[in-house]
């Protein structure tokens, strides 16, 4: 995997005309050698996009891929409104966010929950982007405090997880930046992706722990984040929802 430039599309568009249409946009993209495109549309678009575009969970060859932006922690019984891994699957999606930090605030999403859901997903064969990110309380504290709040998410998240042959990805969203036009220093970020693989090669012995940035990412600054080595791409969320815009952000790889 290159670059990988993530786009959460969240609780957008209000239609599915609008969602196929921002999806042939992104799809349009002139993506540069050494990125891919994952996109995370709402569950009920996922089915019409993936028909549409021929883009199903085994296809990887045009380095575009759909991903979604929850999942349970049952494979299916009676748990109205929820969705299971397998059938994320069978419309299309080949990723899943598990942990965003919206989730955790609106949703009350406990770790212990967090950890169900990723296990389960693994287990079903979706590559997981796990959230992880302090708030402005602990960032006010300083570095190290982010990273020992971080190194707690990743510890009860990832508790009892065999990663041998699976794919979690970290995407780092610091919550205090995250559509607030704030960024982190790329520096920063620089050293949060070294101290997150640090600890998942200590710990859960992946050999080439992929880290992503997230946080109020941007046409204009996604390449300080996207070119520094150790960070393997970005979890883009309201730039993704325009595609000139999002376009750049994948172009920036290249820069």
């Amino acid at each position: 995997m290159g670059k990988l430039i993530a786009a959460n599309w969240k609780e957008h568009p209000k239609t599915e005309e609008e969602a196929r249409a921002l999806f042939r946009a992104v799809a349009r993209i002139k993506r540069p050698r050494g990125a891919e495109v994952l996109v995370c549309p709402p569950f009920i678009y996922l089915e019409g996009i993936a028909a549409q575009y021929g883009i199903m969970e085994t296809d990887r060859r045009r380095g575009l891929a759909l991903g979604a932006q929850d999942v349970f922690w049952a494979e299916e019984g009676a748990f109205t409104g929820e969705i299971g891994p397998k059938m994320l699957r069978s419309l299309g999606a080949r990723y899943v966010i598990v942990g965003h930090s919206e989730r955790r605030r609106f949703e009350g999403e406990t770790d212990a929950a967090i950890n169900k859901k990723i296990a389960l997903a693994l287990r079903d064969g979706l590559n997981v982007i796990l959230c992880v990110g302090e708030g402005p309380a602990v960032r006010r504290k300083g570095a190290a405090a982010a990273k020992a709040f971080v190194r707690g998410q990743l510890a009860k998240d990832l508790r009892k997880i065999s990663l041998e042959k699976k794919v979690v990805i970290i995407a780092y969203e610091p919550i205090w930046a995250i559509g607030t036009g704030r960024n982190d220093r790329p520096e920063d970020a620089r050293e949060m992706a070294r101290f997150v693989k640090s600890w998942l090669v200590a710990h859960k012995r992946i050999a080439r722990p992929k880290f992503l940035y997230g946080g109020s990412v941007n046409g204009a600054n996604a390449a300080d984040y996207v070119q520094l080595k150790e960070v393997d791409g970005a979890l883009v969320g309201g730039a993704s929802l325009k595609a000139e815009e999002f376009g750049r952000i994948v172009n920036a790889v290249k820069k």
